[in-house]
């Protein structure tokens, strides 16, 4: 299973990561706002469709390690949130959240032990940089996400979301 983020069309971008399970504890880092700022952002979620999902960003309080803000993202230093509405709530196997004018599609699928994550967000923006952005940060937290269930400490988000930049661009420009 490839780690990377690939184009499925156009303006749709897709992530597949097997997990360590079982899907009810992956599930509550989707939906546990105290367990999604581990790897993502916090904040409330409802549990319906119809309802809203509050991300609040604090990349410094996803890893132990000293973080170092790129210059072009030190604007997120003191964190920001973002709101988002929830299109599908169906646990423990699909969350669809309508966010920054696309949708973001979690469906997960046991796999033994394991669970198949598919993240699928559709209707990236087309400015290079911002496209590099989302690969880069689905991929780094993503990443962070799967420490988590293994047990491991992460990377600090913004060493290894340059990283990842650096491999997008060479992806996305060859």
């Amino acid at each position: 299973m490839d780690k990377y983020g690939k184009l499925i069309g156009d303006h749709t971008l897709q992530f597949v990561r097997l997990l360590p399970g079982p899907i009810e504890r992956v599930w509550e880092y989707l939906t546990d706002g105290e367990k999604r700022a581990l790897w993502f952002a916090g904040g409330p979620m409802d549990t319906k469709a119809g309802g809203k999902v509050e991300y609040q960003f604090n990349h410094d309080r996803l890893s132990l390690e000293e973080e170092v803000y790129p210059e072009k993202y030190e604007n997120l230093k003191d964190g920001m949130t973002s709101m988002a509405d929830v299109i599908t709530y169906d646990a423990p196997t699909l969350l669809v959240i309508g966010w920054e004018g696309g949708e973001v599609t979690f469906k997960l699928e046991e796999q033994g032990d394991q669970v198949k994550l598919t993240l699928t967000h559709s209707n990236l923006k087309t400015d290079r940089d911002a496209r590099i952005g989302t690969f880069a940060g689905w991929h780094t937290h993503l990443d962070i996400l799967v420490d988590r269930l293994s047990g491991k400490d992460p990377k600090a988000f913004w060493k290894a979301h340059s990283a990842m930049e650096e491999e997008y661009v060479n992806m996305i420009d060859s």
